[in-house]
């Protein structure tokens, strides 16, 4: 079957889209940098505190260039599609962002992101740029927590953009960011599930295929296998299943706070992902766990995917007053 999407040349689509969130956005973003494609928070001038920097392939939109913004990420650093960028252009965003305070680069740990932004660290301490680093790699499909450095990146950096961005609006220190930013990421967990492909827009190829009545838990968001596959399964039933994967995993005890979030693949409907949080709270209560704040809706897509992405946040006072601050992004808000 021909790919069904509307695009011109496939080697213009992330020129194309970033031209298209600047333009749809002009008073909250702008395009910088030598190659024109870094996205840069239009109040970055302004700023007198820690900033926020962040990479990774488009095709996951609205993340992360769409995030961009007063009280989330100061510079986005795009690459092509599902595709990592170069650490030159790392850089250089990190030396733009750095307004005195020192920055903060969160990286989503898949090869490619973990290269660049290791290779942007070394050549930043070179120049003498004060940086330091946050590793998001909250997938509990493909490795157990005591293996942490081998997981996946998946939603909950987005979450993380923001606790981190409000820790660096209160006037706190490079390290003290970096400290929360890590405390936040230490408590984090992801599952997702799919149960239908995407096809990459440069190619039309698919990236993951699934029966008519298939679904897999633990999928990875460029098509990585879960060992997860079964027949499909209700809503209930799928969140009840998820959810104790993480709790499993958080080792999350009665009493205790999560901050709980569904993130939709790209093809599965709002509605969809209401139900499934409607469940994740009701469970929750049922365990005597307090659900302290949510938000379900599309932060990280992968095209036209369906299926979610469940991530819960274990939070103590600090983290979700930093959670409840407000920020203004292009797909984001609060």
């Amino acid at each position: 079957m021909a790919m069904k999407k509307f695009i011109n040349k496939p080697e213009d689509l992330t020129k194309e889209m970033l031209e298209g969130l600047v333009l749809a956005f002009p008073d909250l973003v702008e395009a910088g940098g030598s190659s024109g494609k870094l996205i840069i928070n239009k109040k970055l001038r302004e700023a007198d505190r820690v900033t926020i920097v962040t990479m990774g392939g488009t095709g996951h939109e609205p993340a992360l260039s769409g995030l961009v913004g007063e009280g989330m990420v100061d510079i986005s650093v795009p690459g092509d599609v599902f595709a990592a960028p170069g650490p030159g252009d790392v850089v250089e965003a990190i030396r733009l962002a750095d307004r005195g305070k020192g920055v903060l680069l969160v990286v989503l740990n898949h090869a490619g992101d973990m290269f660049a932004g290791g290779m942007a660290i070394k050549q930043a301490a070179k120049e003498g740029l004060n940086v330091k680093r946050v590793t998001t790699q909250e997938d509990i499909a493909n490795a157990p927590r005591c293996d942490g450095e081998n997981r996946r990146g998946l939603v909950g950096c987005v979450l993380l953009y923001h606790v981190a961005a409000a820790a660096a609006r209160e006037g706190k220190s490079l390290d003290e960011v970096q400290s929360i930013a890590q405390r936040f990421a230490d408590n984090m967990a992801t599952v997702a599930v799919a149960c239908k492909g995407a096809t990459h827009p440069s190619t039309g190829e698919e990236i993951m295929s699934f029966g008519d009545d298939d679904m897999e838990i633990g999928a990875g968001q460029h098509g990585e296998g879960g060992g997860g596959r079964m027949k499909m399964k209700p809503a209930d039933e799928t969140a009840d299943h998820m959810l104790k994967l993480l709790l499993d995993d958080l080792s999350v005890k009665k009493g205790e706070k999560l901050l709980v979030l569904v993130n939709g693949s790209g093809g599965s409907t709002l509605m969809e992902q209401l139900i499934v949080y409607r469940r994740c709270c009701k469970r929750l209560g049922e365990l005597g766990i307090t659900v302290a704040a949510g938000y379900a809706g599309e932060l990280l897509t992968v095209q036209e995917a369906a299926g979610f992405q469940l991530c819960i946040v274990r939070v103590d006072d600090e983290l979700l007053r930093l959670w409840k601050a407000p920020c203004k992004s292009a797909y984001f808000s609060k």
